[in-house]
């Protein structure tokens, strides 16, 4: 399983006047190569590499950097037509699609750039790289990171690492080769059900409350509205320093509910059956003071970290269709529309049962899941002879 470990480097006044350097260079001529690759229909990176490489030799990149820029523009239009065939910027002549299909790509001045074993390398005990920039190999740059992550790093860092300038502070984000651990045979099912108003609420009873973090969002969303209405330098200067704040509150507050789920399922040798919401900001249609909180609603990133900190604990992970889960009665499955009572009120119309809306959900998305389960699994009936 591959994961991501970053580090904050911590490079002398020279030192990161020369990593400021380099990535303004290679994303100057990452849009160069960009330029290249749209004005000839975008070939392969090989036949890319014939028309652009000698140019950036020439402007003094080494070869494996001119071979990484060249490799990067090439995936950036690889991810661009994987979004176009599957309609993630819009209808075809659709304005936002029309914009991204008629320039060639650009790369931002501090936009990540990848090194591999050739151009970086860690030294672990003393916590310093040597890292190549256009002004010769530097090193001894110190960088700082936690104990875990170190260990990390030490035991399982494979592959390509991204330099990238944030703010005025650079890091590097190593890619490591964990090993997944050996899933067990699990003892029934928790059901998490996603939402807004309830964040996370399991079959076992937890449940992620969201009025929290709704007012977090509101507060930072008056803020920022005050800041950029006032159009002062110290304005800006406040709005730089806030910025990202709420992404990294919203990024915490999941990895904590994901550690939560994860941990309770690990500790009662049970699976984690999750809804398949992919597409769903596409299939449900909302009044505009919805918008906001349905698009700021990091369900993904939530599900995210789920699945990988289930892989590491080797808790069986399962996906299920999430239709009607929230009109079905758990007790005797009956369909109603009108069961859903309000947002937090269930009443079948069935047998009468009552419950909260979120936790009759999870326990159908609990019982979907086994349902999974034991159809994906291999009879261990013995074969007739």
């Amino acid at each position: 399983m591959k994961i991501v470990v970053q580090v904050k480097l911590m490079p002398e006044a020279e030192q990161a006047a020369a990593l400021r350097s380099t990535l303004r260079t290679v994303n100057d001529l990452a849009c160069w190569v960009s330029q290249v690759a749209f004005a000839r229909g975008v070939p392969r990176e090989y036949e890319l590499r014939k028309h652009t490489y000698p140019h950036l030799k020439a402007q003094g990149l080494g070869a494996q950097a001119a071979q990484h820029v060249i490799k990067k523009v090439r995936d950036a239009y690889t991810t661009l037509h994987a979004n176009l065939r599957a309609g993630n910027l819009g209808k075809p002549k659709s304005r936002r699609r029309v914009k991204a299909e008629s320039k060639p790509i650009a790369f931002r001045p501090e936009a990540a750039q990848p090194y591999d074993d050739r151009c970086l390398s860690w030294q672990y005990d003393a916590q310093t790289v040597s890292i190549w920039t256009m002004a010769g190999r530097i090193k001894n740059v110190s960088f700082v990171c936690a104990a875990d992550a170190l260990k990390t790093l030490r035991d399982y860092r494979k592959g390509e690492s991204d330099l990238i300038e944030r703010d005025g502070v650079f890091y590097l984000i190593a890619t490591c080769e964990v090993p997944e651990a050996e899933a067990y045979e699990p003892d029934g099912f928790i059901g998490v059900d996603l939402g807004i108003v309830n964040i996370a609420t399991t079959s076992t009873g937890y449940q992620a409350a969201g009025r929290g973090l709704g007012r977090y969002r509101k507060r930072q969303l008056t803020l920022r509205a005050k800041l950029q209405k006032k159009r002062t330098k110290s304005a800006k200067r406040r709005l730089k320093e806030r910025s990202r704040r709420e992404q990294r509150h919203v990024k915490n507050t999941n990895h904590i509910i994901a550690k939560t789920i994860v941990t309770e399922a690990e500790r009662t040798s049970a699976g984690i059956s999750l809804e398949e919401l992919k597409g769903i900001r596409q299939r449900v249609r909302l009044r505009k003071p919805q918008r906001v909180t349905l698009h700021s609603w990091a369900f993904a990133q939530l599900g995210d970290f789920i699945v990988y900190k289930a892989k590491r604990a080797g808790v069986p992970l399962v996906f299920v269709d999430p239709a009607y889960t929230s009109q079905m009665c758990s007790q005797c499955r009956h369909v109603d529309k009108r069961n859903r009572v309000d947002q937090g009120l269930f009443i079948c119309r069935g047998c009468g049962v009552v419950a909260h809306a979120d936790r009759n959900a999870s326990h159908n998305i609990a019982q979907r899941g086994e349902n999974v389960w034991t159809a994906g699994r291999e009879s261990r009936v013995p074969a007739t002879p």
